[in-house]
């Protein structure tokens, strides 16, 4: 579970590193549309195997079959998206449904445990959220510090060349602009 958690971040932060946003190619939406059928379908096999369950045992089977299905789904929509937006939102919502599927769990216990085992899947939940939420400020604030770091170079670069006149201070600042992409 934690590695799907890792695999977004990264995903996120590298897409911010790059600074831009690129368009959805068709191969890109076709990807994304073949992941959604294969969540669905896996989700319907699924589902079919929980028929024969009963009780509590089949609440958790078929919660387990439907985060399996947001996981995949959203996985695949961050990645189609591939924005930090979208990674944080697949976060949350894969949060939510593995705290569906603790809260069913928890259903099959009794007295203190249930209790126990209520309060720890709120502890993750929370948690997740939490994690989710501060990576995102996290990716957002290093962007920024780039782009200050950049935009301060880039007037150190500018203030170099004050020391050329005429053709050679164009060139410097034109030098400046393409290395700083002003």
């Amino acid at each position: 579970m934690r590695t799907s958690h890792l695999i977004l971040l990264l995903g996120a932060a590298l897409l911010w590193a790059a600074g831009h946003v690129r368009a959805a190619t068709p191969e890109a939406k076709l990807t994304y549309q073949q992941a959604r059928d294969a969540a669905a379908a896996d989700y319907k096999n699924a589902r079919v195997r929980c028929d024969a369950i009963t009780g509590n045992p089949k609440d958790v089977c078929v919660l387990e079959a439907k985060a399996a299905r947001v996981r995949a789904d959203e996985e695949a929509r961050a990645r189609y998206e591939d924005t930090l937006k979208a990674y944080t939102r697949a976060r949350m919502r894969i949060a939510q449904g593995n705290y569906d599927l603790d809260k069913a769990r928890c259903a099959g216990l009794t007295g203190n445990d249930r209790d126990v085992c209520k309060e720890q899947a709120k502890a993750r939940y929370v948690a997740a959220q939490a994690d989710a939420k501060a990576d995102q400020k996290t990716i957002e604030a290093r962007n920024e510090a780039r782009e200050d770091k950049l935009d301060a170079a880039y007037r150190v670069a500018r203030e170099k060349c004050d020391a050329f006149a005429g053709a050679a201070k164009d060139q410097c600042l034109s030098a400046a602009k393409a290395e700083f992409a002003k």
